[in-house]
């Protein structure tokens, strides 16, 4: 019996689509690619994701899924469903966007009170900064990773990149080879996890 071709999701709090932050998340999905490894991006901001507010239905229901009636529990059962989860954001005032933390407060909340469904998938955090701030938001991301038990995937340097303007990224070439290592090391650590 043949295993089920391996998968990355990623999620994009950015609001520009085709923007920096998604050239990097798609900078690392081209090392994964050509490992043979599926990818998906999300856009938050297309998603109706509501802030946590602390009800903790789902640590009486136990049933993987947030009380609240917004797009949520599609967007976590894609997370739990993957092998591997990226969560990518620009720095607004020093930290992710709003979408960003709504999503990760909540995706902590549930993993926590159903038993740690995504323990040991292979997670990474990818931050797209202009000038500060880009420490404080990629320690936010890879808070949740920890926190939800998954294994946090390293690089050369922090999976940062500098730019403002679209594409300005690119000129970042720390920045870049930094997305290309972490496309690497997250292919060869997926592969290791699902051998």
């Amino acid at each position: 019996m043949s295993r089920q071709k391996l998968k990355v999701v990623a999620f994009n709090g950015s609001p520009r689509k085709g923007g920096n932050t998604s050239l990097a998340i798609h900078t690392v999905f081209k090392e994964l690619k050509k490992e043979g490894i599926e990818t998906e991006e999300i856009w938050l901001y297309d998603h109706e994701i509501n802030g946590c507010n602390a009800c903790y239905v789902c640590m009486e229901t136990k049933d993987c899924k947030c009380a609240q009636d917004d797009d949520f529990n599609v967007l976590f059962s894609k997370m739990l469903v993957a092998d591997g989860v990226i969560i990518g954001s620009p720095v607004y005032v020093a930290g992710v966007t709003g979408p960003t933390k709504c999503f990760i407060d909540r995706a902590g909340f549930v993993n926590r009170y159903n038993d740690l469904p995504a323990k040991r998938k292979i997670g990474a955090g990818v931050v797209v900064f202009t000038r500060a701030g880009a420490l404080p938001t990629l320690d936010q991301i890879n808070n949740f990773i920890l926190g939800t038990e998954m294994i946090v995937t390293g690089s050369s340097y922090w999976c940062l990149a500098r730019g403002s303007k679209r594409g300005a990224i690119q000129e970042d070439e720390m920045g870049m080879n930094t997305l290309r290592r972490l496309g690497e090391n997250m292919a060869w650590l997926l592969k290791k996890v699902n051998s």
